[in-house]
C-alpha cells in the first residue's frame, strides 16, 4: 500500500474506563476513496474506537495516535474532528424533532450574511444537499413528520454540507427497512465514486458484503485481523470466526420443539390510531400461540406489527375498540400494563432507548423493575436480592459489564438489549412478546438470543418474536403469521414457508388460508 493510498491510520489506541479497558493496543489502516467496514461483538469496542477518531473522546484521554494524510491529529472534540473532514453519523441520531430539514443540516454551522442568518441561501444549499442523498423534500419541512430512513439522509446530508473527508457511520441501516436499507447502500457506493472515504460499522454481513473495500474485526477491544475483499464475495464465515473466536456452524440453533395446548389466543382485536379516528391499526386481528412455541409475526415497516404487540400489552398504544384475549382458557382484561405483567404477559420494545430503558438507572435496578414486589422483604427492597438477581442474569445472558452498579447508559448497544430481556424475563411471563430482539446485536449475541427464546419456549412459555429479517424468523420459529395495513393476512408453518412465499403474504391486504398445526 502506498503512501498516497493510504488517508487515515490509528496507531496502538488504547482507551479505558473505571475497571473496564474498552481498546487495547488498536491498529487499523484506511485507504483513500474505500468503503471500509468495522465489525465485532457487541462491546468489542468498534463505537469507543470510532468515538477516539471524531474527537467524541479527545486527545489526552487515550493513547496511541491518529494520523490523517501524514499528519499527526489531536482533536480536541467534534468541532475539531469535523473541521479536517472527519464527520460520524452516531446509531442513534442526533437531529432536533421540532426544528426543520434545513435548519438541522447547518445547526451549528449556519449560513450568515452581514451578521444574520441568510435563510435563504442556507435553503438553497439545502435544497442542493437533500439532492446528493436522493431527498424530494421541501427543506421547511419539520424533522419529526419524517421516517427513520429519510431522517438518516438528512443526517448524511448534514455530514456533506462539511466538506467531508472521512464519513463515519454507525450502524447505519438499523432501524431502516429493506427499501430503505438498499437506498442508503446505494447512496454510500455513489459517495464512494465521488471519493469520500466512509467507515462502516455494521453487524449486517450481508450489508458489508455487498459494499466493502476491506475489512476490520476487532474482539474484546483488541484488533483481531484487517484485510481486502471484493464487494459481493466477502467470506462472512471468516468474519464471524474472527468476531467470536469461534466457528458458528449454523447460524440458527438446532431445536427439537415439545409443542403443546393452545396457551394464548386474541379474538377479533381491534386498534385505532392515536391521533386519527377512524384508522384502524390493527384490524380484526384473530391468532393464538401454544405452550412451547415460537410464534413469528413478518411485515413490512408500518404494517402494524408493533401496533398490534404494544396493544395487547396494556392497551399501551391505539385506542383499543373491541377484542378479546384468553390466558390459560380464562378470558384476560389487562387495561394497564401493570395489569398486562401480573397476567403474566411481558413485551420487549423495539425501541429500547425511548421506552425499554430509564438511561439513568443502573444495570441491576433495571432488571429487577418490572417485579419489585419479589425482591420486598417486610415493605422494603433487599438490596442483596437485588443484586443477586441482577448478578445471575448478567452471567446467564453474557451482559458484557464490570459490575451491575453502573448505569445501563454505559453499555453498548446489545448488552443494552439483554439488559432489557432480563428485565422481562424475571416476572417469569407466560407469553413473551419480543419486538426486533436482535436489532443490533452482533451474530454471536444473537445465536445466544435465539437459544435464550428456545430455552423459553422449552420451559412451556409462548414466546412471540416480531422481526424485519425474513432469514431469522424463518430460522428461529415454528409458525409465522403475515401481516399487512394491520390485518393478519396468512399463516404458514415454519417448515413450509420460505421469503418468497412470505413477502407475497406481506404485501397483501386478503387473508389467506394455509397450512397450520396439521400441516
Amino acid at each position: 500500500m502506498t503512501e498516497t493510498q493510504v488517508l487515515l491510520e490509528m496507531r496502538h489506541i488504547t482507551k479505558e474506563f473505571p475497571g473496564v479497558r474498552a481498546l487495547d493496543d488498536v491498529t487499523m489502516t484506511v485507504r483513500r476513496g474505500d468503503i471500509h467496514a468495522i465489525c465485532g461483538e457487541n462491546g468489542a469496542g468498534k463505537s469507543t474506537l470510532m468515538k477516539v477518531l471524531s474527537g467524541v473522546y479527545p486527545h489526552g484521554t487515550y493513547s496511541g495516535e491518529i494520523v490523517l494524510e501524514g499528519e499527526e491529529m489531536r482533536f480536541t472534540g467534534i468541532n475539531s474532528s469535523q473541521d479536517r473532514g472527519v464527520v460520524i453519523i452516531h446509531q442513534e441520531l442526533a437531529l432536533i424533532p421540532e426544528l426543520s430539514i434545513t435548519e438541522n443540516i447547518f445547526l451549528g454551522t449556519e449560513v450568515m450574511r452581514g451578521g444574520l442568518i441568510d435563510w435563504e441561501a442556507a435553503r438553497h444549499r439545502a435544497i442542493d444537499l437533500l439532492a446528493r442523498v436522493g431527498l424530494d423534500l421541501d427543506p421547511n419541512t419539520p424533522v419529526k413528520t419524517l421516517g427513520v430512513g429519510q431522517q438518516q439522509l438528512v443526517e448524511i446530508a448534514k455530514a456533506l454540507s462539511k466538506d467531508v473527508k472521512i464519513l463515519i457511520l454507525d450502524e447505519p441501516t438499523s432501524a431502516l427497512n429493506e427499501d430503505d436499507s438498499a437506498h442508503l447502500l446505494d447512496l454510500m457506493r455513489g459517495l464512494k465514486a465521488r471519493g469520500i472515504t466512509q467507515i462502516m460499522i455494521s453487524h449486517k454481513l450481508n450489508e458489508i458484503a455487498a459494499v466493502s473495500d476491506a475489512v476490520t474485526v476487532i474482539r474484546d477491544g483488541h484488533t483481531v485481523e484487517t484485510y481486502d475483499v471484493v464487494a459481493g464475495q466477502v467470506d462472512e464465515d471468516r468474519i464471524i470466526r474472527a468476531m467470536v473466536g469461534r466457528s458458528i456452524e449454523n447460524r440458527y440453533p438446532i431445536r427439537d420443539p415439545h409443542i403443546g395446548d393452545v396457551l394464548f389466543t386474541v379474538r377479533d382485536w381491534n386498534v385505532e390510531h392515536p391521533s386519527i379516528p377512524g384508522r384502524l391499526v390493527v384490524d380484526d386481528a384473530n391468532f393464538e400461540v401454544r405452550r412451547g412455541e415460537v410464534v413469528g409475526f413478518a411485515g413490512l415497516m408500518g404494517a402494524g406489527r408493533t401496533e398490534l404487540a404494544r396493544s395487547l400489552f396494556g392497551r399501551s398504544y391505539g385506542t383499543w375498540l373491541s377484542g378479546q384475549m384468553e390466558l390459560d382458557g380464562k378470558r384476560v382484561v389487562a387495561p394497564t400494563v401493570a395489569k398486562a405483567i401480573r397476567q403474566g404477559i411481558a413485551y420487549v420494545t423495539e425501541d429500547r432507548k425511548s421506552l425499554g430503558l430509564n438511561l439513568i438507572d443502573t444495570i441491576k435496578s433495571t432488571i429487577v423493575s418490572a417485579n419489585l414486589d419479589a425482591i420486598v422483604r417486610r415493605g422494603l427492597l433487599d438490596p442483596r436480592q437485588e443484586t443477586a438477581v441482577a448478578e445471575r442474569y448478567r452471567t446467564d445472558l453474557r451482559i458484557k459489564a464490570p459490575t451491575v452498579d453502573i448505569g445501563v447508559a454505559t453499555l453498548s448497544g446489545g448488552n443494552q438489549q439483554k439488559v432489557v430481556l432480563a428485565k422481562w424475563m424475571y416476572p417469569q411471563p407466560k407469553v413473551l412478546i419480543l419486538d426486533e430482539p436482535t436489532r443490533g446485536i452482533d451474530v454471536g449475541a444473537k445465536y445466544e438470543i435465539y437459544k435464550l427464546i428456545h430455552q423459553l419456549a422449552d420451559e412451556g412459555k409462548g414466546v412471540i418474536v416480531i422481526s424485519s429479517e425474513l432469514p431469522e424468523l424463518l430460522g428461529i420459529c415454528d409458525r409465522i403469521y403475515t401481516i399487512c395495513e394491520g390485518r393478519i393476512t396468512g399463516e404458514l408453518a415454519a417448515s413450509d414457508a420460505d421469503q418468497e412465499t412470505l413477502m407475497r403474504r406481506m404485501t397483501t391486504t386478503s387473508t389467506t388460508a394455509s397450512a397450520t398445526h396439521g400441516a
